[in-house]
């Protein structure tokens, strides 16, 4: 799942790591959310909102908004450096890294959630749109661009255009692509829902120690991922 890239990764190692990974993304999304009422897994709305603030001249609040960009664009770019430093190394699970890196910030968060809620909600929100930001760089980097978890409007956008492919191609090596394709962000979209009705759930009676369970959800699959490679070999 998470040390399996190129030719060696099958349709099997996707769906694993889109379910595991669009979970955890899905529970931050709602808690992050619940928690400062910001969006912690994707930028879009956050770059609208820099630049009306623009607009209206409202400076320091913009460069907050600038600040949540910055932040997961922080992530990604850490994630990736790290994979290419060690990549040459011939290390089989460069990947995990970044992985743990998220896991340990999900885990540190609650231990700071009420002080971070009531006095640094933006801080809260930087830590999470940078941990979702090593996410998304991750995923994206061993799938091949083939798996994104943290926003669903791409994958709205490609399940739409697949499901009308199936109305024009007839060939069975193309219907079994793009069943393949369309198996695959059903998976993405159906996980990351599940994990924000349990984010939202659970965030009523334990608000930020939610994270745990995404934390937990992460490094058991962390755990799996070595047990089965090492029980193959």
């Amino acid at each position: 799942m998470f040390k399996h890239r190129g030719e060696t990764r099958t349709l099997q190692h996707n769906l694993r790591i889109a379910s595991l990974l669009s979970f955890v993304a899905g529970l931050v999304n709602v808690a992050g959310f619940l928690a400062v009422q910001r969006l912690t897994t994707n930028v879009t709305g956050h770059f609208a909102f820099f630049v009306d603030e623009l607009f209206k001249l409202n400076f320091l609040q913009g460069f907050i908004f600038f600040l949540y960009i910055f932040f997961f664009f922080l992530g990604s770019f850490v994630s990736s450096f790290m994979v290419e430093l060690i990549y040459k190394r011939n290390f089989p699970y460069v990947y995990v890294l970044p992985a743990l890196i998220e896991g340990a910030i999900l885990l540190s968060v609650p231990l700071f959630g009420d002080l971070l809620v009531q006095n640094h909600p933006d801080t809260l929100a930087f830590l999470l749109l940078f941990a979702m930001g090593l996410q998304n760089s991750l995923v994206t980097t061993i799938s091949n661009a083939a798996v994104r978890t943290t926003h669903l409007t791409g994958l709205f956008t490609d399940l739409g255009i697949e499901l009308s492919q199936l109305f024009f191609y007839k060939e069975p090596d193309q219907r079994t692509k793009l069943f393949s394709s369309i198996r695959l962000r059903l998976t993405i979209i159906c996980f990351f829902f599940i994990g924000g009705i349990v984010g939202g759930v659970f965030y009523s009676s334990i608000q930020l120690n939610v994270l745990l369970i995404a934390a937990a959800v992460l490094i058991l699959g962390i755990m799996f991922d070595f047990w089965e490679g090492g029980h193959k070999r």
